[in-house]
């Protein structure tokens, strides 16, 4: 079965983001691609050869922003004993997935707690003032 177009240009537009914050870089582990920041993951963004359905997995610390992970379509807490820790994965694909707006906002606070503290200031530095976007 073919992956929705609209989940592909959610997908693109997030690891798009997530590779833009500073200090990031992209690997492929375990077949899944990653970005890291610091060598550490801080959104997973799926398996490679469509093996699994489009999706990807932050760790969300502020619990609103958790909360409103979970009670999208299809999310859960994450597998291998991550959920535990905040991580959540997250559908791409299927009616009333999130926008791509809000997806990447998951992603840069998933960074900004991986992320050492000099990189999130280089952020906020990046975009004149703390956590607004360009």
């Amino acid at each position: 079965m073919a992956v929705p177009r609209n989940a592909l240009n959610k997908w693109a537009t997030v690891r798009e983001f997530a590779l833009g914050l500073p200090g990031a870089t992209e690997e492929f582990p375990w077949g899944e691609t990653v970005a890291k920041v610091n060598r550490k993951v801080f959104v997973f963004l799926g398996a490679d050869g469509g093996s699994h359905p489009l999706g990807l997995t932050v760790k969300l610390r502020d619990e609103t922003a958790h909360a409103h992970a979970l009670a999208s379509p299809g999310a859960e807490p994450a597998g291998y004993g991550l959920g535990g820790s905040g991580w959540v994965s997250v559908p791409l694909e299927g009616r009333g997935a999130p926008a791509a707006e809000l997806l990447c906002d998951w992603v840069e606070e998933s960074y900004r707690t991986i992320a050492p503290r000099r990189l999130v200031t280089e952020l906020d530095g990046r975009r004149g003032t703390a956590g607004a976007r360009p």
